[in-house]
């Protein structure tokens, strides 16, 4: 490493072989990289602890404890930390379990001074290129906000350009979409850019009122209408007169109550309960439901004109397994807003991480997701958000899917592992092929491609 250069990462080498660590110290002492050594592991695994190196060139064979176990220690200590076991014993199924444990890659003693340099600076590279990947998320991620919500996934766009081109015109919306897909957003956003952003914004959780309050809540009541009115009460639609409300959940709305709501909507009159005036308001409704409102109106639960009187705009919301484009965006924002939370220098989820969350269903949507880096981001004891500090039912279902590969034919099960390998040898076919102890042109039969395609794998 000459004078200018700073070190661009950070590697530990653990061997009880004096002599191979002064071969990787003269063999990495040009590169832009920070070189630490330890002759046992103990003492390596203490310099992992400190130091959360970016690469770990790690004997296999050694005294007192395994590379393996160091292997599975570092990855508990280090997640983000890219393992290189060496060995001069090297087996088809020891570099298979390392593979599988989490190790990135596996290499030969005696060590070839230049596949050694070739495979580090590939991890400096990597190293480099995921700080420009986080740079660029940032950007992304500031670049895909729209009103409090995040994506770029066409079905979002459509919901921004949706929501843009209504938000002037609209005086009753519908707002569709599974629990946790960020209805109460839409409306929000809706309120905002729409002539009235300036009046008020009220909300009424249709599930949450109790059925015989939900008219006095939407309508207000006056002193004496039944018992506990000890004194007149505005309702909800006066509060925002001169603004928006939104009625959520508005499929759980007593039918009764339906039909003064229509009443309201169409001629903007109400009355409260127990007076006969009737109070003119000017207030833009947006109701929201989970429900499939069409349902409703076969089980008789909800009125079809009022459904017709909802939906002359309706936006539906998609769910996130829908929109997983979305997903790295969503993850980014999440881990920056709790690394704020939680004054914790988060930067991100280890690829072990990503793939559980990318394999998830997500049942509970973005609302879900949310709650999922939350937990996760306060179990983090490094920079990375690992899958072990994943809740257990994420890791149980990523368990259960690894469970499922049993039930596959063994050719698909190999297929598969040969697929998770050449996406840990970063694309290199010939790479992925040593790894496996295969010879090139069996990969390629595996992957049912042509020997003819090129090495660097799919984009």
């Amino acid at each position: 490493m000459t004078p200018v250069e700073k070190p661009l990462a950070t590697l530990v080498a653990i061997d009880d072989d004096p002599e191979s660590l002064k071969l990787v110290t003269a063999a990495l002492k040009q590169q832009p990289l920070q070189v630490l050594t330890a002759t046992d592991p103990r003492s390596g695994l203490e310099l992992i602890r400190g130091t959360h190196p970016d690469i770990l060139l790690l004997d296999l064979v050694m005294p007192e404890m395994s590379g393996m176990e160091v292997l599975e220690r570092t990855l508990e200590l280090s997640p983000e930390t890219e393992v290189v076991l060496v060995t001069g014993h090297y087996s088809t199924e020891s570099a298979v379990e390392a593979i599988r444990k989490g190790a990135s890659d596996y290499l030969n003693k005696p060590l070839s001074v230049s596949l050694l340099r070739e495979r580090v600076n590939r991890l400096i590279e990597q190293a480099r290129r995921r700080q420009a990947v986080l740079r660029l998320d940032s950007e992304l991620l500031h670049a895909s906000q729209f009103e409090g919500m995040i994506g770029r996934s066409p079905a979002m766009l459509q919901v921004f350009d949706r929501v843009r081109r209504v938000a002037p015109h609209f005086r009753t919306a519908l707002v569709t979409g599974a629990t946790g897909t960020g209805k109460e957003l839409v409306a929000a956003a809706l309120h905002h850019l729409s002539p009235v952003s300036s009046g008020r914004f009220a909300v009424c959780n249709c599930a949450a009122v109790v059925e015989t309050l939900v008219e006095s809540e939407l309508f207000g009541h006056v002193k004496g209408a039944f018992t506990g009115a000890m004194q007149d009460k505005i309702g909800l639609f006066e509060y925002a007169s001169g603004g928006a409300l939104l009625l959520d959940e508005i499929g759980d709305m007593p039918l009764e109550t339906q039909s003064k709501l229509l009443r309201a909507l169409e001629y903007g009159e109400l009355q409260r309960v127990g007076s006969p005036a009737v109070r003119k308001v000017d207030v833009r409704v947006i109701a929201a439901t989970n429900h499939d409102v069409h349902d409703l109106i076969e089980q008789k639960r909800f009125r079809q004109d009022l459904y017709y009187r909802l939906a002359s705009v309706e936006i539906r919301l998609p769910r996130l397994v829908e929109r997983l484009e979305d997903l790295p965006l969503l993850v980014r924002h999440f881990v920056d807003l709790f690394a704020a939370q939680y004054h914790k220098p988060l930067r991100g989820l280890t690829p072990r991480a990503q793939i559980v969350l990318a394999q998830y269903p997500w049942p509970g949507n973005v609302r879900e997701l949310r709650s999922v880096i939350g937990s996760a981001a306060m179990m983090a004891e490094s920079e990375w958000i690992d899958a072990r500090d994943l809740p257990d039912p994420l890791r149980a279902g990523s368990s259960r899917s690894s469970e499922d590969a049993e039930l596959l034919p063994l050719a698909e099960v190999e297929r598969r592992h040969v697929l998770r390998v050449l996406e840990r040898a970063g694309g290199n076919k010939l790479r992925a092929a040593k790894i496996l102890g295969i010879h090139r042109a069996t990969l390629y039969r595996f992957l049912g491609q042509n020997a003819g395609d090129g090495e660097s794998g799919p984009a």
